[in-house]
């Protein structure tokens, strides 16, 4: 047997030096996609995100829309809409809760302007976290942020699907104008005290014009929420008030603030309370926010 053995050896080394040379497997580079986000800056994410969360709770309604909802690992302390979010586990977005969202090693995060810095964004992405932004100036803009989260996420018919039904029914809203009389001027206070409000250039102009009436504020401030004197406010005169029903407001702002009672919104009683998801989320949801607005505007004095 060892002689028959011995006999084969030179075979044996004939055929292993006829072997190509095997260098070490090298592991390739995981595929990513180069992204613009909306804030104009460059973002490079996984070409497949498996793992993926938003720091806006309008984003984070997004993410339900359109993205496989296995894939969202987390939300934030004010995501409550759809109730199965509540089920996930829960990081901080102010103030930022960088440790506990790095531990989850998201592949991409979502966020809108104006929520995340600018500096926390920065520090995600040296910790490996890239941050998409989405900014909304006009109701059109949420349906496109919605159809690039659908080609980030590679779920472009779904995405395709729901904005062409939220587009079919703002159409609807729109043909539910008015043809003829005054345009309402809105005013729609976000805090009492100062009194802030939603100025011009923020989504409400665009979602009340949708709706059938025109922001009562058509000066452009610094600030897309700005803080109005009660002498200003008297000067605007708005024909509707929003941020609280009537007899609330009577007995709070009204009370603190007597004399804009001569505001004509006071006079004809119209002055409602709107749902607040609805008007500060540029969410999906945002084509029943101008269903809720047209609503309140067309009810009588």
């Amino acid at each position: 047997m060892l002689h028959s053995f011995r006999r084969l050896l030179p075979l044996l080394a004939l055929l292993i030096a006829c072997q190509p040379d095997r260098k070490p497997a090298v592991k390739a580079p995981a595929a990513s996609q180069k992204l613009t986000d909306g804030l104009g800056r460059s973002v490079t994410v996984p070409a497949q995100p498996r793992r993926i969360m938003a720091l806006a709770a309008s984003m984070t309604e997004m993410l339900y829309a359109v993205a496989d909802t296995a894939g969202i690992i987390a939300r934030t302390q004010v995501c409550n809409y759809p109730a199965a979010v509540l089920r996930k586990p829960m990081v901080s977005s102010y103030p930022l809760d960088m440790e506990r969202l790095v531990a989850l090693h998201p592949d991409v995060v979502f966020t809108i302007e104006g929520i995340t810095s600018l500096d926390d964004a920065a520090r995600l992405q040296q910790l490996g976290v890239p941050v998409y932004y989405q900014r909304y100036e006009r109701v059109t803009d949420i349906f496109r942020g919605l159809r690039d989260l659908g080609r980030i996420l590679h779920r472009e018919s779904q995405a395709r699907h729901l904005t062409d039904s939220l587009s079919a029914e703002l159409e609807k809203i729109k043909r539910n104008q008015p043809v003829t009389g005054p345009i309402p001027r809105v005013l729609a206070i976000t805090w009492q005290d100062p009194i802030y409000v939603y100025g011009q250039n923020t989504l409400f102009t665009d979602r009340i014009r949708l709706a059938g009436g025109e922001n009562a504020v058509t000066e452009k401030f610094a600030q897309p929420y700005p803080a109005l004197t009660r002498e200003y406010i008297l000067k605007l005169n708005p024909d509707v008030l929003l941020g609280g029903r009537f007899g609330k407001l009577d007995s709070t702002f009204f009370r603190m603030y007597p004399e804009l009672r001569r505001i004509k919104a006071y006079q004809t009683r119209r002055v409602f309370a709107i749902t607040g998801d609805l008007m500060e989320r540029p969410s999906p949801r945002v084509v029943e926010s101008v269903r809720e607005l047209q609503r309140l505007l067309q009810q009588k004095p």
